[in-house]
């Protein structure tokens, strides 16, 4: 049988080798989610305008670029979507510019004098910087109540486990691994690509959250089970053996999950290809934690190993002021 538990530093390094870019690629900008930040917020999140607009014959983002900065909107992001199509963003366009035209009216009107854009195969949003805020702020607050309604959750589920509050925490601590990679790979995918988040993304986390806690649950009741057989055995040898008898599962459910996420990534529309994406990811990320992060949490609860680190790191920091002082 794999010794799976024995070797869980190891999983924490290739977790940290996979999250410290990602948190790098956020920290590094000058805001969280902004137009200039790793996480390319779409307009769900930052107030501006969107265009998807179609053109009766090829044109190069180029020439859609100086046509826009001859109407004043260099800050405009323009995207290739497919063959003819194109996404534009700019910022908030004004109602009335003069001439009782729009600001949108005199976008549309020059791309399509000079373009030959088609007019009536536009689709126009907008959202105000007010509703922006307002989704960002409700979006955080669903992640967070999802995230405390879970740990009490999976503490009561386990409340005739002893300790059972661990499980509830360490159900956390893997949800909040899986999430920050997720975030990590998108704020690196926003500078890369200007791939976007938007309000399907926060969908798609929060569904992120309940199938990566289900699978945790899942090796979570086979521990309790074998606890129960054996209460006197060593936590960690339980531990390997309920890793062992769940991860078929485990490992199936993801495959035929992820399976059926790529072919709708592949063939979808745009419309939900953000929400695919962290999907497909979190089926990845989600069975890798609860295989080989959530559970290990209890064994290093049990064995001190947590409170031991914490220590060595005020031990440490204590010893360095105290250097310092010194010098």
């Amino acid at each position: 049988m794999l010794d799976i538990v024995g070797k869980r530093g190891l999983y924490f390094i290739i977790s940290a080798l996979i999250i410290l870019p990602g948190l790098v690629s956020m920290i590094i900008a000058p805001g969280w989610i902004t137009l200039d930040s790793g996480l390319r917020a779409g307009i769900d999140f930052s107030s501006g305008s969107v265009m998807n607009v179609s053109f009766r014959q090829p044109v190069k983002e180029d020439d859609i670029r100086e046509r826009l900065d001859e109407l004043g909107h260099s800050e405009a992001l323009i995207q290739r979507i497919g063959g003819t199509n194109f996404f534009i963003r700019t910022v908030v366009l004004r109602e009335a510019i003069g001439d009782g035209l729009s600001e949108r009216e005199v976008i549309e009107r020059d791309l399509e004098k000079f373009l030959g854009m088609e007019r009536d195969r536009v689709e126009f949003d907008t959202v105000s910087p007010i509703v922006a805020q307002e989704t960002v702020r409700t979006a955080f607050f669903a992640l967070a109540a999802a995230s405390v309604f879970i740990m009490f959750f999976v503490w009561y589920a386990f409340r005739r486990v002893p300790k059972a509050h661990r499980y509830g925490v360490s159900a956390i601590l893997a949800l909040l691994h899986d999430l920050l990679i997720i975030l990590g790979i998108f704020s690196i995918l926003g500078r890369v690509i200007n791939l976007e988040v938007n309000s399907m993304f926060i969908v798609g986390l929060l569904i992120v959250a309940g199938y990566s806690v289900n699978d945790t649950i899942v090796v979570f009741d086979r521990i309790r089970e074998n606890v129960s057989r054996h209460p006197d055995r060593d936590l960690a040898g339980t531990v390997n053996l309920s890793i062992m008898e769940s991860m078929g599962r485990s490992l199936n459910t993801s495959i035929t999950t992820l399976v059926v996420l790529l072919a709708m990534l592949f063939i979808g529309g745009n419309s939900i290809r953000e929400l695919l994406l962290v999907l497909a990811i979190g089926a990845v990320v989600g069975t890798y934690s609860s295989i080989f992060i959530a559970s290990q949490f209890l064994v290093m609860w049990d064995r001190g190993e947590i409170g031991r680190f914490f220590r060595r790191g005020r031990t440490a920091a204590v010893s360095s002021l105290l250097h310092l002082i010194g010098r």
